[in-house]
């Protein structure tokens, strides 16, 4: 493996550690970096984090990263950069980044850490070491469940493991108290699109939406917790705060329209007998009662609808209120 042979014998300069969000690869720079300094401490001298304040890296922030840059190691033979979600990495933070990475100090090791190598220019790309990263395998996140939730049912850390999706992320967010009844309100409202006569398509959208506000709320708390002691202009604190609710809402909302196309997968999977396929293995019983060969094909359709909002909301600045207004209403129709 690639971080191995480095570790054996000797880094390169600069390295992109690149996949899915909540897939551990900040974790892993931070291990990768401490261990190249031959350290566990979490703060180290010749250790540099670097951050995004607000919606990208600034240029201010790499300026800063590039004087610490040409200081030599404190402790260590060597310094390690961390940059976190270096896909955001504004135009003339990037140009400014890329002349180090040219030509950089002997003995500076650059880690980006990035969901998306789309937005970062080829010319870092093209000088940087690339470390993809994917989802876990669902038999990793169960070995985690198991560990972290050794009293819950069988059926329940299956179906934790399964809706988690390879997620790490996701499995904490799973494992908190208030997501059982997010969770619940989904799988209400899943279900409420072919049982309830009275379903209200836009009612629906509006739960799912307060799901994600709440899981926002939760982010701002812990975020205005986690940097109480951090050295912060009034301005970057409310950056900060403000990124880390929007992208918590966001993220929750984006895993709400997974959840939910795969409840509308897993009734076709009951409905022909596949149901150790599952993803919400819990839920056998509701799933068996609703899995009528009628609803066969409306919910494969529902599923395809579903998956079609997550590509839009994700590619689109749409609104979401509208978009799963609209989403319920041709579920609802796909499954009358």
């Amino acid at each position: 493996m690639l971080l191995d042979a480095a570790l054996r014998d000797g880094p390169a300069h600069a390295y992109i550690f690149y996949g899915p969000a909540g897939v551990g690869k900040g974790d892993a720079a931070r291990r990768f970096a401490r261990t190249l300094l031959g350290t566990q401490r979490e703060f180290h001298p010749d250790l540099y984090e670097l951050d995004a304040v607000g919606e990208m890296i600034r240029i201010d922030a790499i300026r800063e990263l590039r004087r610490d840059l040409h200081m030599r190691p404190f402790e260590a033979d060597r310094r390690v950069y961390v940059v976190h979600h270096a896909h955001l990495l504004g135009e003339d933070a990037a140009d400014a980044l890329l002349k180090d990475l040219e030509e950089p100090p002997e003995y500076a090791v650059i880690v980006l850490v990035a969901d998306d190598l789309g937005p970062i220019p080829v010319t870092i790309r093209s000088r940087c070491q690339l470390v993809p990263f994917r989802r876990l395998s669902e038999a990793s996140v169960r070995a985690l469940v198991d560990a972290r939730a050794p009293q819950l049912a069988e059926e329940q850390r299956v179906a934790l493991a399964r809706v988690a999706a390879g997620r790490l992320d996701r499995l904490e967010r799973l494992l908190d108290a208030q997501s059982v009844e997010r969770r619940a309100t989904l799988i209400e409202q899943a279900r409420a699109a072919y049982r309830d006569a009275s379903f209200d398509p836009a009612a629906a959208a509006s739960a799912l939406l307060a799901n994600a506000a709440a899981r926002g709320d939760q982010a701002r708390q812990l975020e205005e917790t986690r940097i109480e002691s951090l050295d912060l202009s009034t301005r970057d604190r409310d950056q900060r705060v403000k990124r880390a609710a929007r992208g918590a809402e966001r993220e929750e909302l984006l895993a709400e329209l997974e959840e939910l196309g795969a409840w509308y997968r897993d009734l076709v999977a009951v409905a022909v007998g596949a149901e150790s396929a599952a993803i919400h293995f819990d839920k056998l019983a509701e799933l068996r009662e609703d899995a009528t060969v009628e609803r066969l094909s409306g919910a494969e359709k529902a599923a395809e609808e579903v998956r079609e909002t997550w590509r839009r909301l994700e590619e689109f600045n749409l609104s979401p209120q509208l978009a799963l207004e609209a989403l319920f209403g041709r579920i609802a129709r796909e499954l009358a």
